[in-house]
């Protein structure tokens, strides 16, 4: 582990219940700061005006690792899903059934 990620885990808050989107989600705020001129001084940014949409994103991500997710609190509870996916035209439904994923289970914690 190196030096930066031993540092981020001691400065991490007791509260945070999700150590893993913290621990990102403070990479990516520390990596988007403002320069002299009020800029993002990442390189992925090009100077784009700060806040930028990176470090307001990172922002989101460490409310929510202090927010338990209903997901965390009951992991069993079943997410509510069609179980068919949208036709092929996408105007209405199909008889596919579609399988639950974990992207679904993080779009349902997340509504």
């Amino acid at each position: 582990m190196s030096g930066s990620n031993t540092d981020r885990a001691a400065d991490r808050p007791a509260e945070v219940t999700d150590p893993l989107l913290w621990d990102m989600s403070a990479a990516v705020a520390d990596a988007h700061q403002p320069d002299a001129e009020g800029r993002c001084a990442s390189p992925s940014c090009a100077g784009a005006a700060w806040p930028c949409a990176p470090w307001d994103t990172a922002q989101v991500g460490l409310s929510a690792a202090r927010t338990p997710s209903a997901a965390a609190a009951s992991p069993h509870t079943p997410v509510p899903h069609t179980g068919v996916r949208p036709g092929a035209d996408g105007d209405g439904p199909g008889t596919t059934p579609a399988p639950v994923t974990g992207a679904d289970r993080l779009v349902a914690t997340a509504a």
